[in-house]
């Protein structure tokens, strides 16, 4: 009998979490496959999974033998996977106990639902930000840089991107955007739609799909009584700087492609300049604190 659904991950160094992240996949009564699609790690990650479940035959590992980004290596591992439904996951996430079944079960009885969430929780029990949230527009973007989404909440008139201070909805509710780390998605819906654009290495790619989906009249929905568990970062913690250029790099492709002709030219223009400032002034900030860190090594090593 053919699995009902397939959980592609992809995995950059994500250590023993790697391992945690399918082990609670394969506890789950769904029966799901599995495929890992490996941008390249260096690290042990791989070399544990096999250890522990290596004989399964719900597992397939794709070794890609570079590092092809996340929205690539997600279009790999679909290429292999036949189920209805597809559950992109990211390594560091741990899935909790009968997340999946409801996640499916509403997905069946929901036929407008091209796309679902569950909620994600930081490891503390908080919820993530990136569960329940709206696509960002130049003034969020704005609000967020200049940290003053909390102080002058009116600037936003309602479209803050963090709502977790908002009671959890008591049934699936429809939203604009769910994390890009759980994302369960309808075959049907994502043949229309395509996959994921290859033209983001990270970051941003599931915002486009968030757009896509909703402009060709597919639904994407929050399922309050799933959880998951994301270690956010696990994967992107060794070379910071090009995590962070790529960041910006998705961000400025993101909003050419659905917001720059929204405004007027000098605007738009303005704002992909912000977007390259706030990169400049971050990075800088963050050489600066790795300037002054070895400088004080130095100096108790005297």
């Amino acid at each position: 009998m053919s699995p009902k659904l397939a959980v592609v991950i992809v995995n950059y160094n994500a250590g023993l979490l790697l391992t945690k992240c399918v082990s609670s996949v394969l506890a789950d009564e769904v029966g799901a496959e599995i495929i890992v699609s490996d941008n390249a790690s260096t690290d042990t990650s791989l070399a544990l999974l096999r250890d522990q479940f290596g004989d399964d035959p719900r597992l397939s590992i794709l070794e890609n033998g570079a590092n092809l980004g996340f929205a690539r290596a997600n279009n790999v591992a679909l290429g292999h996977a036949c189920a209805p439904y597809v559950l992109f996951l990211n390594p560091d996430c741990l899935v909790a106990p009968g997340a999946l079944e409801r996640m499916l079960r509403f997905m069946q009885d929901t036929p407008k639902a091209g796309m679902a969430g569950c909620v994600v929780r930081n490891p503390d029990g908080s919820e993530q930000v990136a569960s329940r949230r709206v696509i960002p527009d130049p003034w969020i973007g704005l609000a967020r840089v200049l940290r003053v989404e909390h102080v002058w909440p009116s600037l936003l008139a309602g479209k803050r991107l963090d709502r977790t201070d908002e009671p959890l909805p008591e049934g699936p509710a429809e939203v604009e955007a769910i994390s890009g780390a759980f994302m369960l998605v309808r075959r049907e819906a994502l043949e229309q739609v395509g996959p994921l654009d290859e033209g983001y290495f990270l970051h941003c790619e599931d915002l486009d799909w968030f757009v896509r989906f909703r402009q060709a009249g597919w639904k994407i929905y929050l399922v309050p009584d799933a959880e998951a568990v994301h270690y956010k970062g696990a994967c992107s913690t060794r070379r910071p700087l090009a995590v962070l250029w790529h960041k910006h790099r998705g961000m400025g492709r993101f909003f050419r492609k659905f917001q720059f002709d929204r405004y007027p030219l000098p605007q738009s223009l303005l704002v992909l300049l912000g977007i390259w400032a706030h990169f400049a002034l971050v990075s800088s900030a963050f050489a600066l604190r790795r300037l002054a860190e070895h400088l004080l090594e130095r100096v108790r090593r005297r």
